[in-house]
């Protein structure tokens, strides 16, 4: 089921989640390398520029759903040099995203930010948290220190592949989902008989669990099982998806 859900969940934002035509990723490889995107310009012997296609950006992927950036991040961005600071930000980064999901109406309590950066990143992170980076503990201010999860390297990937995809799934369901046209509804005066549909109702405060959006669709669905269940097994028991 979770492979499944990770296959659907990639086609769609391969080919709808950028405004620019599509754009392959692969969670949660390609997630963490385009969240870094940047615009660097190193100066030793000889200067160097690194030109990365920003609009392919993750937070221009936001932009292009939202409508609007995230307030406090922009799409392109610098990052400090030093390898304990570029992981605070990105850390301090991840944590505002959350954050500004939630207050979106995203369930993402489960999902911590240290789950979202690269694996080097993550084994500083380790590293300074359990101080085995002694006199590296100087974050900007921007992040306060939480209990820590130290995970091996096949089980921190595992967490890694299921946070990121959690995120795009609570993407869709905050940014895409509102989308839905409230005409998808079934009419409950319409002369089809629908008693033998769950009890699913379209109130907006009915559920704490199921935005109206996301009842709106299970309604919907419900509806057309039970249409094509009669046609199909004519002497079936009521059946439910």
């Amino acid at each position: 089921f979770f492979q499944q859900t990770l296959t659907a969940v990639k086609s769609w934002f391969t080919l709808f989640g950028w405004s620019k035509g599509q754009n392959p990723i692969s969670i949660p490889h390609s997630l963490r390398r385009d969240v870094c995107i940047v615009q660097l310009a190193v100066s030793q012997e000889k200067n160097f520029k690194q030109k990365l296609d920003k609009d392919k950006g993750f937070y221009e992927m936001i932009l292009h759903l939202y409508g609007q950036p995230i307030p406090g991040i922009a799409a392109a961005q610098s990052l400090p040099t030093d390898p304990v600071e570029r992981m605070f930000h990105l850390l301090w980064q991840h944590s505002e995203l959350l954050s500004f999901l939630k207050s979106q109406g995203a369930c993402l309590s489960h999902v911590m930010p240290e789950f979202l950066l690269s694996p080097e990143d993550y084994e500083i992170w380790t590293e300074v948290n359990t101080g085995l980076r002694r006199g590296s503990m100087r974050s900007s201010g921007k992040l306060s220190v939480r209990r820590v999860f130290v995970l091996e390297d096949s089980t921190f990937e595992t967490m890694s592949k299921r946070a990121w995809t959690d995120v795009l799934l609570q993407i869709y369901k905050v940014f895409v989902l509102p989308r839905v046209s409230a005409h998808i509804v079934p009419d409950p005066s319409s002369s089809e008989s629908l008693q033998n549909m769950p009890g699913i109702k379209s109130e907006p405060l009915c559920s704490n669990i199921y935005s109206r959006y996301e009842r709106s669709i299970l309604i919907w669905l419900n509806k057309h099982y039970e249409k094509n269940r009669k046609i199909v097994w004519k002497d079936s028991q009521r059946g439910e998806i």
